[in-house]
């Protein structure tokens, strides 16, 4: 490995990991160690749109940063790596071609060609002397024998010609101590794996409407006045003088007084007659005052539109489907 993973490569369970152009590709969910070297190889990462499956992507180059496991592969060459089943086991013939994949070269390849003899004979010794050995070198006894690391010679001569699997990290004990006390470490680091596995899950959208409003030039109104010309008609009253003829008697006392001219002869009396006639004039006075004024008039108004919205549809493989429209969990009946 290029790049340090930390002491713990356990550690490396649950981080994000991130495609060479950055884009995540999903939850580390196993470590597998070689056999040989004890030292961390393959990951498994859970993709898929429901993220149930496990794709194998090998620690080579990879690099820890906080929470994230940066390797030097592509989203699309990890998605299209061979389908393994990740059940403990790694087949050599499946790392071979796991290898080829990434366009890797397996470590080792150039030395298992000229020590399949000596793997020969130590696998042969495997059996008779495995409770030496482990002891010796501080591993447990029993299986553990099995789970290390041989050319593919010896390898294919200790198990009658079948290839020895590959073993996941968390099942291999580390240290010495009983065969019971070993099992029982390794299933609680798997059952510690476990619970640092995401939960799976799919994010629904929907789209919904926000309506607000805007204020808009809608019309102008103006306002002119113009002069135009009617017709009046008043009635007013006028006066004018007549004459008339009024006789009156001449008394005694008005003759004594001599006030009257005992007199015969032509007269002539004038009167001067006076009427009054209409005079019309105008004038300009104001008699209306108008002005513009604006108020809000709230209407209801209904707005159609058309929006969105993601619905699942569930499928087991065993035959039951169904599907959800809102919250809540969706159960078997």
């Amino acid at each position: 490995m290029n790049a340090p993973l930390g002491d713990n490569p356990q550690a490396l369970t649950g981080l994000t990991v991130v495609d060479a152009a950055g884009a995540k590709v999903g939850v580390v969910q196993q470590v597998y160690r070689d056999d040989a070297t004890n030292a961390p190889e393959w990951i498994t990462v859970r993709t898929g749109l429901f993220g149930m499956k496990e794709t194998f992507v090998p620690l080579a180059g990879a690099r820890q940063q906080g929470g994230e496991l940066h390797v030097p592969h592509t989203k699309e060459t990890i998605k299209d790596a061979p389908r393994i089943d990740a059940d403990g086991h790694l087949e050599p013939l499946e790392e071979d071609e796991l290898y080829r994949h990434y366009g890797l070269t397996r470590p080792g390849a150039a030395t298992r060609m000229t020590t399949g003899t000596a793997g020969a004979g130590r696998a042969a010794g495997t059996t008779a002397a495995g409770t030496a050995a482990a002891a010796a070198a501080g591993r447990p006894t029993g299986d553990t024998a099995r789970q290390t690391r041989m050319p593919d010679a010896g390898r294919q001569q200790a198990t009658g010609g079948r290839p020895e699997p590959r073993t996941r990290a968390e099942r291999q004990p580390a240290g010495a101590g009983a065969g019971a006390m070993a099992m029982s470490r390794g299933r609680d680091e798997e059952d510690t794996a476990r619970t640092k596995e995401q939960i799976p899950e799919i994010l629904l959208s929907e789209e919904q409407l926000q309506i607000a409003t805007e204020e808009r030039v809608s019309g102008r109104a103006h306002l002119r006045k113009h002069v135009v010309t009617e017709d009046v008609h008043r009635t007013v009253p006028v006066s004018h003088e007549e004459v008339r003829l009024v006789r009156e008697k001449i008394t005694d006392d008005e003759r004594a007084l001599g006030r009257t001219a005992p007199r015969i002869g032509d007269g002539q009396v004038e009167v001067v007659l006076h009427e009054e006639r209409a005079v019309v004039s105008k004038r300009t006075v104001p008699v209306e005052r108008v002005r513009l004024e604006t108020e809000r008039v709230t209407e209801q108004r209904q707005v159609d539109a058309e929006v969105r919205k993601e619905e699942l549809e569930f499928d087991d493989g065993r035959g039951f489907k169904g599907d959800r429209k809102g919250p809540g969990p969706e159960r078997r009946r």
